[in-house]
């Protein structure tokens, strides 16, 4: 029979190894372990690209840092484990995943939504996500008997949309039972018009710009309610920074760093939201 004690003392051990895993897996690779480590050590910086996409990467345009933001934020505790300095490379749309194929740049920054076509090319370190919420008039009867997204899929319900946008399919497979208002875009972020005038009884629009438009339109409510919507997982899609593929070194210490600090990095981006115009 083993001694109780030599049991005790293992299941000590295995506890505090446990425990050390994570902080170990923070740690960079060993050099050897990560060519890009190695290249990024031997440089003195680490090359990110950058292009403005709030909430995730904020440019001032009026002084003080010029970038923030969390996708700023975990770059910036990158660099600083590696010993580097943090080196921004301002890039395009089209250029912004194309640059890691070309070595131009250690990590794409710029928050770039994951889909099964760029992660053909590439490898995402995720930290936030995109998603849907429904508005509608907060005095409207039909829109503030329903207490869940679910409840607006009946036929008393008519959901305007963009023709065109984003949403379009998304609100038809969702709602089938509900009816339609397809209206021309004229630039706005949503079908506001359409709400306000009472032609329709809810829209979709995108989790981000619902924050600062409910700041400025008074009488509002919104589905899924919990957190003004912010955790909305309607038409939810993933984002994240991205690297060149075949990395794999490389990846699962950005991902590890990532998950120690997901937690500053949501409340950032919360901070930033309920900043925005």
């Amino acid at each position: 029979m083993k001694n109780p004690r030599h049991i005790l003392a293992g299941a000590a051990l295995a506890g505090a190894l446990l425990l050390t895993l994570p902080a170990m897996a923070q740690e960079p690779p060993a050099p050897g372990a990560s060519p890009r480590i190695d290249a990024i050590r031997k440089a003195g910086a680490l090359r990110v690209a950058v292009l403005a996409n709030a909430p995730w990467l904020v440019e001032s345009t009026t002084g003080g840092e010029q970038w923030s933001g969390p996708a700023w934020m975990l770059s910036e505790e990158y660099a600083k484990r590696l010993g580097v300095k943090l080196q921004p490379v301002l890039v395009s749309h089209e250029t912004k995943i194309p640059v890691l194929a070309s070595n131009q740049v250690d990590i794409s920054i710029t928050p770039l939504a994951e889909t099964p076509e760029r992660d053909a090319v590439v490898d995402f370190v995720l930290y936030s996500n995109t998603s849907v919420c429904m508005f509608g008039r907060a005095d409207n009867p039909r829109f503030a008997s329903a207490k869940t997204v679910d409840d607006l899929n009946r036929p008393d319900i008519t959901i305007a949309y963009f023709i065109g946008g984003a949403e379009e399919g998304w609100v038809k497979q969702r709602f089938p039972k509900a009816k339609f208002l397809g209206v021309a875009n004229s630039g706005a972020t949503a079908p506001l018009e359409d709400i306000m005038a009472k032609r329709a009884d809810a829209a979709p629009i995108n989790r981000i710009p619902y924050v600062p438009m409910s700041h400025k339109v008074k009488g509002l409510a919104v589905l899924p309610s919990a957190n003004n919507c912010q955790s909305s997982t309607e038409k939810a899609q993933p984002v994240g920074m991205a690297i060149d593929k075949n990395q794999p070194a490389f990846l699962t210490w950005l991902r590890a760093v990532e998950t120690a600090d997901h937690a500053k990095l949501a409340a950032a981006e919360q901070n930033v939201v309920e900043t925005m115009k």
